[in-house]
């Protein structure tokens, strides 16, 4: 399946390794429908692009959810077919958002076949630089404890040519703004909506209901923040690299 102009070039085996998982594992998500078929090259060989690693990456975030293979099939059902990489790639992030806080310790042959790929002892400090893994026992230690959020979009990140500082102080921009925005929607929840309400009703049920409402709305705040975000994002960038 390619998607723009990437071409889909990696074999079976490679794109097995490049998501972390089994050639058993990506035949069987296939053979379910999960995959879409690869492109038949010479001697028919099968060749897989972005759009597949982006896929498979999106079915095992799902799993790691909790979800089953009859819920994945639905979910990947309401998708648009044509969904590119990127958006396909967007929509993890946002099943991602919701997983807990989950940190796993691991040896350092656990952390690559999870990563997909060997890690040099550089490619493991940016990944503790970027506070996707730490070593507890200190730099020689084999064993690490790695955000399995994180992990996949620091991966891809090693890769990416961009100084490592630049990766840091873009990271360092993104903390400090969704921490403000975070505290304004915050604030503004709690001044606007809140307290009005806790002066008005005392029903311990009416308040327990309020409670259940400020849950409830984690997920459209995230969704309006990763929309207005990316739109921005868009737009910046058209205007950064049109002007004369």
């Amino acid at each position: 399946m390619a998607t723009g102009t990437d071409e889909p070039t990696l074999t079976v085996d490679e794109l097995a390794a490049r998501a972390g998982v089994t050639v058993r594992t990506v035949r069987f998500y296939s053979t379910r429908g999960l995959l879409p078929p690869p492109e038949i090259g010479p001697r028919r060989v099968g060749h897989y692009g972005p759009g597949h690693l982006s896929r498979l990456a999106l079915i095992e975030e799902l799993q790691h959810q909790g979800m089953t293979l009859a819920a994945i099939e639905r979910y990947l059902e309401q998708l648009p077919p044509d969904l590119s990489a990127h958006d396909l790639a967007i929509h993890r992030a946002l099943v991602a958002s919701w997983a807990p806080d989950s940190a796993e310790d691991m040896p350092r042959a656990e952390l690559e076949r999870r990563a997909g790929r060997a890690l040099s002892g550089s490619d493991v400090d940016r990944l503790s630089a970027m506070g996707v893994l730490e070593r507890p026992g200190g730099p020689d230690d084999d064993t690490c404890r790695v955000d399995i959020g994180l992990l996949r979009l620091g991966v891809e990140l090693l890769d990416v040519p961009i100084a490592h500082e630049t990766i840091l102080a873009a990271r360092t921009v993104l903390m400090e703004h969704t921490r403000s925005a975070a505290h304004e929607l915050s604030r503004l929840f709690r001044d606007e909506v809140w307290n009005p309400y806790r002066e008005r009703e005392q029903d311990p049920q009416h308040l327990k209901a309020m409670k259940s409402l400020s849950a409830h709305m984690q997920p459209m705040v995230l969704q309006a923040l990763v929309t207005a975000f990316q739109r921005s994002l868009k737009e910046e960038l058209r205007a950064a690299f049109t002007a004369e």
